[in-house]
């Protein structure tokens, strides 16, 4: 497993504090961070994640619910929805 693969597992499983998350999220450059999101919607879409886990998710992570990022998930379809979220969360930084 990749070390971007171990870091977003460890705080799925809440190993790690999402400020750790976000912190190493911005060290990335806007084309990494397009990368890790993209990682990440994968997963997402193999876990089968539906739009009613979307508002613990953004509970758990300490999201503002206006968030763009979080906005998203909540509105419909997750699998669609996450297909934007690669190109908003890149370079706007993932700031609560």
């Amino acid at each position: 497993m990749t070390e971007r693969g171990i870091i977003l597992n460890e705080l799925a499983q809440g190993l790690r504090a999402m400020s750790q998350g976000i912190e190493w999220f911005d060290t990335h450059s806007p084309e990494e961070q397009a990368e890790i999101l993209l990682f990440l919607r994968h997963h997402c879409v193999q876990a089968r994640a539906v739009t009613e886990d979307g508002p613990e998710s953004i509970r758990r992570a300490g999201l503002r619910p206006t968030h763009t990022p979080a906005v998203l998930i909540t509105c419909g379809p997750i699998d669609q929805q996450l297909v934007g979220l690669g190109h908003v969360g890149a370079g706007s930084g993932m700031s609560r």
